[in-house]
């Protein structure tokens, strides 16, 4: 790390500790070297842990951490997911206070206590923070923090970048957006262009301009946090009346848990310019609990069929908010008391709550889970009848206010005007090299991230769907594709004008399920298009658990014979025949059955039976070909996704070849990479009723993190069974060579092949994968996201073409047992002796536990296979061109053989011209060595073949003779 650079980044009252002179010109890169203005919240999180942890490496003291912003920015999330990959104290300065008269002002912060606990904590002491009770109003105790336990402090608060604490910190991080920008958004969508947006600053958050943002200017990294509200891990509800009060006893044995109580007070408050009825939908709700204050914008919520399903959209505001959205118009329409008494298990909580004004006591249970939650009823004996009406609805039902439902059927639609507009992957961020800036320019003039939204043209909170008549025009006079005997009737929904994120699409998607089940009734099947790794997946199950419905994707209806020839991103590949027959029993509600295709032998499996009913009356299909015309047409619903894993590959590619000081627009990067999508995937998007741009990152992202613990020590398989749910585990065995893709002429790490400088494209039973896993190596631990994704042939040879070479390869096989919570793999790479065992997880704690019962604490490695096999290698034999000189005819063979394959491919689709626009590459004759190629794949294939039966019928028998042994004993 350059002194200088340091010295720099830790400028203006920052600890630098760097003053002795330097004793190296080092030019290695580092993550504080290279921060931009602001980041995303994915990119701010991934810059924090990795300057926690190049700082932990350069001093031997305590690294401390200070996060400020103001409320519902993000702070405490982005404390939270940085506490769960390195193992830190987080001080949350909430606990702080010594008044109550606002939760935002600086005179209720005890900065002298925690300034100490600071200093005692750098100084080597163990020292007691205060806790604070917001129930009872007052400090109600102390916590120890010891200092041998803290080797990093994290100070969340709103003012946690006051100049009384920056002194004392190492990394400053000022996070601004998510509902904080939401709130804002929203207020002058309401409002109009009556208040400038200084003013509405000043009216709702009175106290950030003058206290709060100055000292965000004074941030290393700076967060613009875009998220608002998600369903992504939504709250199911069951509500019920209850005839017991909630001082009694009797229904609070909820294994055995204690119960808590609590007292809220929930306004409702209507915008200015809204009318007198009902549409609830446009109010801010804001719940009293004690001296805090929260606010959630509008009734973002889902209904289905006995479920209430409701995002984390609520954030915690000073009163003086309040105040102020009153002082702009805001009317408090419906002030109700709640008074509940809730116990938990862990997984469900059960509530007794009482609304004062309606004189009754609701039975509510609440979890993230809703077959968790229907379960914990059932064995409750709780039947209902089930409530799906909000306490705002039954008291306005009380008070005989009508209540606006869905919007009324439109007799034309005029939304088609922008229905040709081209959905454009998300644009990557490009980092030029210098991103350290001067200090001038961190002046609050010259800064508006901190105050503005990041829209410029502001939109309501939530859009609504609305229907038109029978095959309105387009603008240009054609008419959408439709087959009118298919439809039961000639309501269609007309589409959304805008793209939006994947957090408001899925809500969006929800809501245009329910508004096709009230209009149109059963069934509704939808199809969700878009290019490989764009996350279509991913949105499918989040849907699929909130409604309760199937996913299917269309690779279940890929022909054996097409597969086999490499053909996965041909339409054709597609048994289109069996897909319409399938879509005719679903329409007439007849049992229909569903293929099954095994991906990893190429062949069709089974079937599954599918037959709509009222309980499973939604069907989705997710693929790359969902909104072909020639499927379009019998579906209800068509939503597009573009971004994810596909978007991060282009932004990978240009990193890449600026670094070489070659710049390529992303346009001539899409053309060369992926040809299939922008001439056979893209143009049927555009006709999508709703377009989702996913600016999810993939790499950077702490989304579903994947904790991996990796050892060499030699582990028996009856130990690898015993750690394992027996009767939930499965097992399986995969063949893969992982091929190592670079650019020449890029900057090596000392001269040395590095995994980060490398595309990995694994080759696996005929198909090709991008594994995108960036990890964070903390402790024993390495920390990947789950983003490996299928790319086509083409998508490899378009990486050749853009200059990219086959540098390494690294061929083995893996013994995979899995049960749903742990999954353990055993590989063997090709010329290293020993085996390696990894134990991945979801949850840390569960790893870790698992590595701990088959004894490898001690024997954990963070190196990659790429690492484990260069060291392996003499001196001599070690290049940034590849592992060896012996590899080079191997590597060529694969680069002239995934060629020569999508060249086939591109012939038979007719996009030879995409191809010559790339540029071009000298071939030989290929005929004996793609025979030789074909021939190698297939004893490999027929070896697969033998050795998973024989590993089977060996498994099968050793699971059967350890149950036995369980139940003899």
């Amino acid at each position: 790390m350059d002194d200088d650079v340091v010295k720099r980044v830790f400028q203006d009252g920052g600890r630098d500790f760097y003053q002795q002179p330097s004793t190296s010109s080092s030019s290695s890169s580092s993550i504080l070297q290279s921060l931009p203005l602001h980041v995303s919240f994915d990119h701010g999180y991934y810059l924090l842990v990795k300057s926690i942890q190049e700082l932990r490496e350069k001093k031997e003291a305590l690294v401390t951490v200070g996060i400020g912003g103001p409320s519902g920015s993000g702070k405490t999330s982005l404390a939270d997911k940085v506490a769960s990959v390195i193992g830190c104290t987080v001080v949350s300065m909430e606990n702080y206070r010594v008044g109550v008269d606002d939760g935002n002002d600086l005179d209720s912060i005890d900065f002298d206590t925690l300034v100490q606990n600071l200093e005692d904590l750098i100084n080597g002491k163990d020292t007691l923070t205060p806790v604070f009770d917001f129930q009872e109003k007052r400090r109600v105790g102390s916590k120890a923090i010891t200092s041998s336990s803290s080797g990093v402090v994290i100070v969340d608060g709103t003012y946690a970048l006051h100049a009384r604490l920056r002194s004392l910190q190492d990394i400053r991080v000022a996070v601004v957006g998510g509902v904080h920008f939401s709130l804002l958004s929203k207020v002058q969508y309401d409002i109009g262009d009556a208040c400038s947006l200084d003013y509405l600053i000043d009216s709702i958050f009175p106290l950030f301009r003058k206290h709060i943002e100055p000292d965000l200017h004074h941030a290393q990294i700076r967060i613009n946090n875009s998220f608002v509200s998600s369903f992504r891990e939504p709250i199911y509800k069951l509500k019920c009346k209850s005839e017991q009060s909630p001082n009694g006893n009797s229904a609070f044995t909820f294994h055995g848990k204690e119960a808590i109580m609590d007292n809220f007070i929930e306004m409702y408050l209507r915008p200015p310019s809204a009318s007198e009825e009902a549409r609830i939908n446009d109010w801010i709700k804001v719940r009293q609990s004690g001296i805090r204050y929260y606010l959630s914008l509008g009734d973002q919520r889902i209904v289905d069929k006995h479920y209430i399903i409701r995002p984390k959209a609520e954030f915690e505001v000073g009163r003086m908010t309040l105040g102020g959205l009153l002082a702009l118009g805001y009317t408090v329409v419906v002030s109700y008391k709640r008074v509940s008494t809730s116990v938990s298990n862990g997984n469900v909580s059960m509530s007794l709550e009482t609304i004062d004004s309606l004189g009754e006591t609701y039975m509510v249970l609440r979890g993230t889970n809703r077959k968790t939650v229907g379960a914990e009823a059932s064995r409750m004996g709780i039947n209902g009848p089930w409530i799906t009406k909000s306490y705002l609805e039954m008291i306005l039902e009380r008070k005989g206010v009508p209540r606006i439902n869905t919007p009324p059927l439109l007799p034309n639609a005029s939304a088609y005007s922008n229905q040709e507009t081209l959905i454009a992957a998300p644009k990557p961020l490009r980092i030029t090299p210098n991103l350290v800036n001067r200090l001038e320019d961190l002046s609050q003039d010259s800064q508006p991230w901190t105050r503005s939204p990041t829209k410029s043209k502001m939109e309501p909170v939530l859009a609504s769907w609305h229907f038109n008549s029978p095959d309105p025009p387009l603008a240009d006079g054609s008419v959408i594709e439709t087959d009118p005997s298919s439809f039961r009737d000639t309501l269609h929904l007309i589409p959304m004008p805008d793209s939006y994120d994947l957090d408001r699409g899925l809500l969006l998607a929800v809501q245009a399920i329910q508004a096709l089940l009230e209009n149109k009734g059963l069934p509704v099947i939808v199809g969700i298009g878009g290019p490989s790794g764009s996350g279509k997946t991913s949105l499918a199950r989040k849907m699929a658990n909130i409604v309760g419905c199937e996913v299917f994707s269309l690779e279940n209806y890929y022909k054996s014979e097409q597969v086999k020839d490499f053909k996965y991103d041909e339409f054709n590949s597609l048994d289109l025949a069996l897909l319409s027959k399938n879509f005719d029993g679903i329409r007439n509600f007849r049992r229909t059955k569903v293929p099954i295709f095994d991906l990893e032998t190429g062949t069709r499996s089974g079937f599954k039976e599918l037959e709509v009913s009222e309980d499973c009356g939604v069907v989705i299909f997710e693929g790359v070909y969902a909104l072909h015309p020639d499927i379009r047409k019998s579906l209800d619903l068509w939503i597009a996704v573009v971004g994810g894993v596909h978007s991060h590959l282009i932004s990978r590619v240009q990193r890449d070849k600026s670094r070489v000081g070659c710049f390529m627009s992303q346009n001539e990067i899409m053309t060369t990479v992926f040809p299939m999508f922008q001439q056979h995937i893209e143009p049927h998007l555009v006709h999508a009723h709703l377009k989702i741009r996913n600016d999810f990152d993939p790499v950077l992202s702490p989304e579903s993190s994947l904790f991996v613990l990796k050892s060499k020590k030699q582990v028996a398989y009856q130990d690898i069974l015993r750690i394992l749910d027996s009767t939930k585990i499965c097992s399986s065995v995969q063949n893969f060579t992982d091929v190592y893709f670079r650019l020449p002429g890029m900057p090596a790490n000392g001269g040395q092949l590095a995994e980060s400088d490398c595309i990995r494209v694994r080759i696996c039973e005929g198909r090709f994968a991008l594994l995108i896993r960036e990890p964070i190596r903390e402790g024993n631990f390495i920390v990947q996201p789950k983003v490996d994704f299928d790319i086509s042939i083409c998508t490899v040879a378009g990486l050749l073409n853009l200059g990219y070479k086959a540098v390494a390869y690294i061929e083995a096989s893996a013994y995979i047992y899995q049960d749903g919570k742990i999954l353990i793999e055993v590989d063997h790479l090709q010329d290293v002796p020993s085996t390696y065992l990894q134990i991945k997880g979801v949850n840390k704690e569960a790893v870790a536990a698992a590595g701990s019962t088959l004894k490898l604490d001690g024997s954990y490695t963070t190196k990659s296979y790429l690492q484990i096999i260069l060291e392996r290698l003499p001196v001599l034999e070690r290049s940034s061109g590849g592992i060896q000189t012996q590899q080079a005819a191997r590597l060529q063979e694969l680069v002239e053989f995934i060629q020569s394959q999508c060249n086939n491919v591109m012939e038979k689709q007719g996009s030879s011209s995409a191809s010559e626009s790339s540029p071009s590459r000298e071939n030989s004759p290929l005929e004996g060595i793609i025979e030789d190629m074909q021939s190698r794949i297939k004893k490999l294939e027929r070896w697969h073949t033998i050795n998973t039966v024989l590993w089977t019928f060996f498994m099968s028998a050793l699971v059967g003779y350890s149950l036995y042994q369980r139940k003899r004993n």
